[in-house]
Formats: structure tokens, sequence, C-alpha cells
């Protein structure tokens, strides 16, 4: 393989959810190999943190709130990225939310508000970014999937719809983006540690069945998630399109393990 293919300098990447949690970490690794990356959530201190960052490792950075819930925000997003640096070559789609409650008590506001996020709001900066580089001939769109695009997990229903759908969407944009340049993929993480959910990992009999049915015997660490998004990102991933690519540590190929 030629190295260059995995080199991403000289590419143009927007993150959207990217500034904490997998985002962040992502939107740093595109950043380390080569890319310049606007970073964009709805938190203004974090998106100013993470374009420092990002800027500390020699790269290009804006500095550009959005909302996936808003359509106009993104569009604004997409444009002032344009004014800066005249294209978009990557997208990475990462904005969500989850919430745990049994199904059958479920409000339905709750139900609407996950799938318009994690959706509705992927399906959004497909559109929008995704024009722009159906006119160029050339993009690579990587959304966040889950385990949950594949398997149940107790009392997430909601969660668990939404990241099923977003696996269908991507395999869906790929059949009608791919003739013109433009590959769409997914990446679905198994369990990671990150600030937010470490009491639940190890103080809690849920952390220690999901531990028990990943069979490396460890969570992943976010940073490991780096190397499927340059992948998919880079021209290494050329002939791969509508691919869910899992990082699980086992966690799906697993029946029993003990």
């Amino acid at each position: 393989m030629n190295p260059s293919l995995a080199d991403l300098s000289g590419r143009t990447a927007v993150v959207i959810g990217g500034t904490s949690g997998i985002g962040r970490v992502l939107a740093l690794g595109l950043a380390a190999a080569g890319a310049d990356v606007i970073a964009s959530s709805r938190r203004v201190e974090q998106v100013e943190s993470t374009a420092c960052e990002i800027e500390s490792l020699a790269r290009r950075s804006l500095r550009i709130p959005c909302d996936v819930c808003d359509r106009g925000s993104l569009e604004s997003l997409l444009a002032r990225t344009l004014e800066s640096f005249g294209k978009v070559d990557i997208l990475v789609n990462c904005a969500g939310k989850i919430k745990r409650a049994p199904t059958i008590d479920f409000p339905e506001e709750s139900w609407r508000d996950i799938l318009e996020t994690n959706l509705t709001g992927t399906l959004r900066g497909c559109q929008i970014f995704g024009r722009h580089m159906l006119e160029r001939g050339y993009g690579r769109i990587i959304n966040v999937a889950s385990l949950n695009t594949f398997v149940s997990l107790a009392e997430v229903a909601a969660y668990a719809a939404s990241k099923a759908a977003v696996g269908a969407l991507t395999r869906s944009l790929a059949v009608e983006w791919s003739k013109r340049g433009v590959l769409v993929n997914a990446i679905a993480p198994g369990v990671f540690r990150t600030a937010l959910n470490s009491e639940l990992l190890d103080n809690t009999n849920r952390g220690r069945e999901l531990l028990m049915r990943t069979p490396m015997g460890r969570f992943g660490k976010e940073e490991e998630l780096v190397g499927a998004a340059v992948y998919l990102a880079s021209d290494t991933a050329s002939f791969t399109t509508g691919q869910i690519l899992v990082v699980d540590g086992g966690f799906l190929a697993s029946g029993v393990n003990q």
C-alpha cells in the first residue's frame, strides 16, 4: 500500500458533534493525520477549546457553533467553511443523545427528540454537505453508528431505533452517491470509557455485563477509534462504501465468553 494514500494533508474535514467525547477525539485524530479540521457543536466554549487543540497540531480550524436540529446553522457551517477553505472533503456526523427508560412508558416527546438529533440530524448533515461533495465529485462521509445498530441493549429503544436507521441511511446514500465520487460509511463503536459513563461501567451490573460480553476483557479507549476514521476518510478506502466498520473489542462476535 502506498502510505501517502492514508495521508490527509490538504484535506478539509468537518466534524459535527466534534467538541466532546468520541467526536473530539476523531477531530483531533483527523488533524493529526494531516487534515484541517472544523469541529462544531452547540457549545461555544467547547468549539473554541477544540479549535485551539487542532491549531496546536499545526492545522487550521474555525470556530463555528451549530445545532443539528437547526438546518440553517448547518448551512451556515458549510458556507463559512467554504469561505475560508474553498471545499469540504470529509464530513463526520457524530452528534447524538441517549436516554435510558423502560420503553412501555417512554414519552413520545423524548422519542422524537432522540430521533430528531441522531437520525434526522445525521440526514441534514449528509444532505447539506453531500450536495457540495456531489458537485465537486469527491467526498468522504463518516456517520457514527453503534452496537445498537445491530443488537439491543435494555431500555434504550429510541437510541437503538435511531442508530439502526443511521446504518440503513448510510447504506442508502452509498448506493445513491458512490458513482459520483462520494463514499458514505459508518463507524460503530463498542463500549468506550468516557467521562460521562465511567461510573456506570465501573460500579453497576450493566457495566459488569458489558465488560463480560467484550472478549478483549476491557473497554475501548476513545483514541482507538481514530484509525478507523482515518482509513474511511482517506484514499486508502477508495473502494469502500456502504460499510459499517465495527470497533468493539469483539463484542458482536461473541456468544459465550466463559
